[in-house]
């Protein structure tokens, strides 16, 4: 059986008592590298378990080798933070496990994208989930392309290092609001809410992020979104 743990996306303490009481009695531990799956079940006193890697550099043969194990042992999959199959490699192992029957469950938990819509201090009713954007060149100007003829607020997230660049792609590409989420639930998190314009200008090294575009109307502003929306808000920082 293959159990999908959602890890912390920052303060290491958001973890359920479920998913350690699961990882406790898990026979194999997947993450997406040794080194960061080892310092996370370190940090929650998990020892002795047998350890997995699936990332994006893993080939068929090795999710069709994990997929042998969730057959017969009880298999946690876990993703370096937040809810693994949604975003991240391990969705290939979830659909292989579906495709031949093998059990699937889900322990949610913590969520950037639920962090964020909880922070923004607007009714988030609709928008439009891009999720990380392309790396190569064109195909990224083309999904950016792609978000502006579709004129609705859409999330969208990054690597790490990326966000400086992105920074000034979306001032770039488009004219409105922004409310970034930067280090989500950890000590320095901050919450960066105003035009994008004023965003690009503001000075951030690489860090964690998810952010919600809210781009003004063709041939407009966007005074009609803020109506549904909610009123627009300045940079805040907020300890957690």
């Amino acid at each position: 059986m293959l159990h999908l743990i959602a890890t912390p996306i920052g303060d290491p303490k958001d973890i359920s008592l479920r998913a350690i009481e699961t990882l406790k009695a898990a026979d194999v531990v997947i993450g997406e590298e040794f080194k960061v799956l080892s310092r996370l079940l370190k940090s929650w006193d998990i020892t002795g378990k047998s350890l997995e890697q699936l990332n994006e550099h893993s080939d068929p043969e090795d999710v069709a080798r994990l997929l042998e194990l969730c057959r017969d042992k009880s298999v946690a999959l876990v993703s370096d933070c937040g809810t693994p199959g949604f975003c991240d490699p391990g969705a290939r192992l979830v659909r292989a496990c579906r495709d031949e029957n093998v059990a699937v469950t889900s322990l949610p938990g913590a969520s950037s994208l639920m962090v964020l819509l909880s922070l923004l201090g607007r009714r988030a009713d609709q928008f439009y989930f891009q999720g990380f954007l392309p790396a190569e060149k064109e195909a990224r100007a083309k999904a950016m392309a792609t978000l502006a003829r579709r004129g609705e607020p859409f999330v969208v997230m990054d690597t790490p290092y990326r966000l400086p660049k992105i920074q000034k792609e979306l001032a770039s590409c488009f004219k409105g609001h922004i409310v970034c989420g930067v280090r989500l639930t950890q000590p320095d998190e901050q919450i960066l809410d105003m035009r994008l314009e004023q965003f690009a200008k503001v000075e951030l090294d690489k860090a964690e992020f998810i952010a919600l575009v809210i781009p003004e109307k063709r041939g407009g502003t966007d005074q009609a979104r803020r109506t549904s929306w909610g009123k627009s808000g300045k940079r805040s920082n907020r300890k957690s």
